[in-house]
């Protein structure tokens, strides 16, 4: 399984507009974040999780022709506005399958209405195939997928588990249930906003504090702000499993 990172940034992303912080002044590539997402691929099978507001671009740099289909963790904006820039696949497949829970598909419906209707649709818009998502694991092609329900501060989401690699972003906290889930991880994925506290995402130090207790054999950092300080600085200070993801690093796990 390859696990390419398309965007590992907060929903402003890296560099953020107009901001004189050092970090967005950096000139080191991995401090130059887009918005989070990632490209799951096995077999003859590739999947996104989240195509936000930077979609179109990252599948150009990424040179992926051809998907199966996009997971949504929730609905959004950073998590979601590349919506119409599923055009081209749609153009391929005829409709892209989406998979998303039922709230997050309402939400999709009433912002991008253009794409869900039927009657008198524009014929240069994308057509989508909903599937709902419920906390119960699903088949995308030959794979199992074990959806993994967090908090979001108050918001419930979900993250992904594909095989022994977790995907889980905009996490503030996970319920004992949920973390039953995550036990025999080869790889987790999950946010680290930033130093100081947040409220609904973990900071460096809650991040640390649950790959303590999940224990997975390497995890990797998404979803950085700016305010997490230099990629090369923190690195320094993590421990010796524990990394910063990067726009386009590339994972293959067996």
């Amino acid at each position: 399984m390859k696990i390419t990172f398309l965007g590992t940034g907060t929903s402003q992303g890296i560099p953020v507009i107009n901001s004189k912080h050092p970090v967005c002044l950096s000139t080191d590539e991995r401090d130059k974040r887009l918005r989070v997402s990632i490209l799951v691929e096995w077999d003859n099978f590739a999947y996104v999780v989240d195509c936000g507001p930077d979609f179109r671009y990252q599948m150009l740099r990424a040179n992926v022709n051809a998907i199966n289909g996009v997971l949504f963790t929730h609905e959004h904006s950073d998590h979601t506005a590349g919506l119409d820039d599923l055009r081209p696949y749609s153009f391929q497949l005829g409709s892209v399958p989406i998979y998303a829970q039922q709230r997050v598909l309402v939400n999709l419906t009433r912002r991008f209405d253009y794409i869900f209707i039927d009657e008198d649709k524009y014929p240069g818009a994308p057509s989508v195939q909903q599937n709902v998502v419920e906390n119960n694991p699903f088949l995308l092609g030959n794979l199992k997928v074990i959806p993994v329900e967090v908090n979001h501060g108050k918001l419930k989401i979900f993250g992904y588990r594909f095989n022994d690699i977790a995907y889980l972003t905009d996490v503030k906290s996970i319920d004992a249930v949920e973390k039953e889930k995550l036990k025999n991880l080869e790889v987790l994925i999950i946010n680290a906003i930033r130093h100081k506290p947040h409220h609904s995402h973990l900071n460096l130090e809650e991040g640390l504090a649950l790959i303590e207790e999940l224990k997975p054999k390497k995890t990797y950092f998404t979803h950085i702000s700016h305010h997490l300080g230099f990629h090369s600085e923190v690195e320094e200070i993590l421990p010796e499993n524990v990394f910063l993801a990067y726009d386009e690093l590339v994972l293959e796990v067996k």
